[in-house]
């Protein structure tokens, strides 16, 4: 029988951090002794609608763990995402409306089930209004937990302090609900990415405060998103998320910058190409792998066509300029940003729009698509004539 510093090792794998340490191997001994699965924690708040590749680092792990016979549960955070994790942040977060978070949540549930094993012996999913949605007095008990100094130590809370920036009493709330969530549920590991330490570490100091053993913390760590410098997310425009086509898949993969793909293939379990394999050709094959396991093998090979058809053959300059454009509203009109962007006038590029004479990422702009989506533009290649390009990016 396989000991329980071999499985809390091959769970370990490719963590940031276990904590504290051998806390996760004292959980594995403890459970194998009583007879009973681990109940393996993640929170997430669907701020958005879709679940992307830097969502699946902690679920895959989670998987992992589903795999070795423990049971996993999934917290939608439908409460906390009406606070707005601050973690990272440098001002405070939008709220969303009940209308926005419940049709995300709905989303996220069954995206995780494209990842997750859903036998309902190894999968609980669970939505933090359940017992977030507390009556005053517990809400003072939860708060009495925990001091206002704690808080302040967290790295972007002191920052904003000392900056003078607002930090409203509602954010400082939110570390103290998602601990409350390990409560609720009787959590003996949580897992999260590392921008999280502070939040699963408070959990287990409000587990002891409510007499229930404590949790063991696994880190894991962020993957950046495609501009190969910040957190994956869907507010930096940055992300792919796992219903993308196989085509916006694949194309934004190939946008990833050199230096990033390492981690990519490690964080994302892709076994990376022969030694030897230039930039370009290991990129393909992440790319492919990344179509092919969320579609499948013959979407890869389509998508990798269609790429080379657009780009390649097209004979995409390997220098482009980048440009910024506001869309704060949403949307934008095509030919005023392309008139700011390439020094032509307003009725020029507007002509250059009817006559089919611009190309968003290698497809001819429809003569109706005057006013597109901000998030379409950004991070695509604008062509106009035969030899002019520019790389949209968002202002956020």
């Amino acid at each position: 029988m396989e000991s329980a510093a071999s499985k809390s090792a091959q769970l370990s794998a490719n963590a940031a951090e276990v904590l504290p340490g051998g806390a996760l191997q004292a959980k594995l001994e403890l459970a194998a002794k009583e007879g009973r699965q681990l109940r393996v924690k993640l929170g997430l708040d669907p701020t958005a609608p879709d679940i992307h590749l830097g969502h699946t680092v902690v679920l895959t792990k989670l998987r992992q763990f589903q795999d070795d016979g423990h049971r996993v549960v999934l917290i939608v955070g439908d409460y906390t995402a009406r606070v707005g994790d601050p973690s990272g942040r440098s001002e405070t977060r939008p709220v969303l409306s009940p209308e926005e978070i419940a049709a995300n949540a709905k989303s996220y549930e069954a995206q995780a089930g494209r990842i997750l094993d859903q036998d309902p012996d190894r999968y609980e999913l669970r939505f933090n209004s359940e017992w977030l949605d507390m009556p005053m007095t517990d809400l003072l008990a939860l708060v009495r937990t925990t001091t206002v100094a704690q808080l302040l130590e967290r790295e972007d809370f002191a920052t904003r302090f000392k900056g003078g920036s607002p930090i409203s009493v509602l954010e400082l709330l939110y570390p103290l609900m998602q601990g409350y969530d390990s409560v609720a549920i009787e959590s003996d590991v949580e897992i999260g990415g590392t921008d999280q330490t502070f939040n699963i570490l408070l959990g287990r100091d409000i587990q002891r405060h409510y007499g229930m053993p404590e949790q063991a913390v696994m880190t894991m760590p962020i993957l950046v998103g495609i501009d190969g410098a910040e957190k994956m997310s869907k507010t930096k425009g940055n992300e792919i998320a796992i219903e993308a086509s196989a085509d916006e898949m694949f194309g934004r993969t190939m946008r990833l910058p050199d230096q990033a793909m390492a981690s990519w293939f490690e964080l994302l379990a892709i076994a990376p190409p022969p030694e030897g394999s230039g930039p370009r050709d290991q990129k393909v094959a992440l790319a492919k792998a990344i179509v092919e396991r969320f579609h499948d093998a013959s979407a890869a090979e389509r998508a990798e066509a269609q790429f080379v058809s657009q780009f390649v053959d097209h004979e995409l300059p390997d220098e482009i300029d980048s440009v910024a454009f506001d869309g704060n509203d949403g949307s934008v009109h095509l030919p005023m940003v392309l008139a700011d962007a390439f020094g032509i006038s307003r009725s020029e590029a507007r002509r250059l729009v009817e006559q089919g004479g611009v190309k968003l990422d290698g497809n001819v702009v429809d003569s109706s698509e005057l006013d597109i989506s901000a998030e379409r533009l950004s991070g695509s290649v604008v062509q106009i004539g035969r030899r002019r390009f520019k790389r949209f990016e968002l202002n956020r």
